[in-house]
């Protein structure tokens, strides 16, 4: 069973909520009417050509169309100012630099927002900005191999990684000792981290867990040469501290205290659908 969520109305409701609504009305004729330019099974527009004729056949011409609103991603941003007392930066700053390590903190908790905002924002999120087609269910609860199997079946051009809470991990590892599999490892920036078919399985404890205990898993493929997901930020900012992230000094003001202003600029794009897949209901007990 597949959860959903479904409205029912009478006929003649529907109609009185049509009439009053110019847009939903609009909307509705736009979905029911035939495209106005031809597509494949995917929705995208067809390329006329031909294939296995034989003799001085004529070749289709053709243009092809693209989008001509195409989406357009706004950069995210999260802020706030450290603020450090001048005698703390002039007499306690050895061993240790406190400007320093009280910035590093700050940064971490600013990356700590932008990677929970790049999972579940609304606008640019990866949990709500997957195709509907790439969304499946789990078969039983748990993760289990099939599962994945068909996760990475969504993916199937050069998927990259898998993203699961660190609870679905061992979900998936429970189902595996029961079936006497063994999944081996694989190495993963310079780590070595578990692996389904030669994919990582990263934890992210971004991914939400309901209170029932249900959750979901990401397959996806990375990298704008491959038409996977990928993450967007702004570089060349002034006083720019890491890519995508600056520290200005805003001033000391007449209690003695220096503060600064770190920003952080960032988004994320699905370049196409099926670079990203999603399993849902995952159950992890």
């Amino acid at each position: 069973m597949t959860a959903c969520t479904v409205l029912t109305m009478p006929a003649h409701a529907f109609r009185e909520v049509v009439n009053s609504s110019a847009s939903l009305r609009a909307h509705l004729d736009s979905a029911s009417s035939p495209a106005d330019r031809a597509q494949n099974d995917h929705g995208e527009a067809a390329i006329a050509l031909a294939a296995g004729h034989v003799g001085e056949a004529r070749l289709p011409g053709t243009f092809v169309d693209y989008e001509l609103r195409p989406r357009q991603y706004e950069l995210s941003v999260a802020q706030t100012i450290l603020r450090v007392h001048s005698r703390v930066a002039d007499l306690y700053n050895e061993p240790m630099n406190q400007t320093e390590q009280q910035l590093r903190l700050t940064i971490e908790a600013l990356r700590e927002r932008q990677e929970d905002e790049l999972v579940n924002n609304r606008e640019f999120g990866l949990l709500h900005n997957a195709d509907l087609k790439q969304r499946i269910h789990t078969r039983s609860g748990p993760p289990t191999p099939d599962d994945l199997d068909e996760l990475l079946a969504k993916v199937w051009k050069d998927p990259a990684v898998i993203l699961a809470h660190p609870k679905a991990i061992a979900a998936f590892a429970r189902e595996c000792n029961a079936r006497g599999l063994y999944p081996s490892n694989t190495e993963y920036g310079g780590q070595s981290v578990p692996a389904w078919r030669g994919i990582p399985v990263l934890p992210c404890n971004k991914i939400p867990v309901s209170d029932k205990g249900v959750t979901s898993m990401m397959a996806m493929r990375l990298g704008e040469a491959n038409q996977g997901v990928i993450g967007l930020n702004r570089v060349g900012l002034p006083d720019e501290y890491q890519p995508g992230l600056s520290v200005r000094f805003m001033g000391i003001n007449d209690q003695a205290v220096i503060s600064y202003l770190v920003t952080t600029y960032y988004s994320a794009a699905v370049l196409v659908p099926d670079a990203l897949g999603i399993l849902e209901s995952v159950e992890v007990g």
